[in-house]
């Protein structure tokens, strides 16, 4: 594998299992068996969780700012959840967190989670960037910059990224690979703009896969076309 060190950005539905909210014990030990033959391999892994399954964020009744401030609340729980189930399978894992929960995990630091991942731990990134008004993909992309990871790795529930919706588009066109520049050209949603500039300006691939199908986060990393790779 030529990767690495990588980091994975999860969405917070991946923990909820087909219920779509909360955390589900089912869905936290399939994502484990996932990471697993990874962390055999030792490849050094890194995750960014996000808080759908706990919280989607902004409402037109509710400021802004107070509503990601939830958000980022509620990806602290869903990091210590998905921890909690890592040791307990014998994976070793922390969380480090952009704001200060001391009492519970970790300050962000690159510096200590680069060293924790050198000892094989995985680090599960929560807080989202600590500040409102940026997304769990622009956290995803800063983190991988700071920790100086080979590779973004974004699990989605489709194959790749599309022209359109495949799910309500039949006729939709999987792309294989991508430019930065064209991904933001096009508008695609699969991934916001910032995050785009941020790993564009890097020369940090992205790719794009579907987490869902049983076994794709280690194949992915040998075969980046069962994805779309953003380069």
């Amino acid at each position: 594998m030529k990767y690495k060190r990588i980091l994975l950005k999860l969405s917070g539905e991946t923990l909820s299992g087909k219920g779509g909210w909360g955390i589900n014990s089912g869905a936290l030990s399939s994502l484990v068996k996932e990471i697993r033959p990874l962390f055999n391999k030792k490849i050094q892994i890194a995750i960014v969780i996000g808080a759908g399954n706990i919280w989607r964020g902004a409402t037109k009744k509710m400021d802004r700012v107070t509503a990601d401030h939830m958000g980022m609340i509620a990806t602290v729980m869903n990091a210590l959840a998905l921890k909690e189930s890592l040791s307990k399978n014998g994976i070793p894992a922390t969380v480090q967190s952009a704001f200060v929960v001391s009492d519970f995990v970790e300050k962000y630091s690159p510096q200590k989670a680069v060293k924790y991942l050198k000892k094989n731990k995985v680090v599960v990134f929560a807080g989202g960037t600590g500040k409102p008004f940026y997304t769990t993909d622009t956290t995803a992309a800063l983190r991988a910059k700071e920790i100086k990871a080979d590779v973004l790795l974004k699990a989605t529930q489709v194959d790749g990224v599309y022209d359109s919706d495949p799910q309500k588009n039949k006729k939709a066109k999987r792309f294989a690979s991508l430019s930065f520049a064209e991904a933001l050209k096009r508008k695609l949603k699969v991934m916001d703009a910032t995050a785009f500039h941020i790993c564009g300006k890097r020369h940090l691939p992205i790719i794009v896969f579907n987490f869902h199908k049983k076994g794709n986060l280690v194949k992915v990393l040998d075969d980046p076309s069962i994805g779309t790779i953003v380069a």
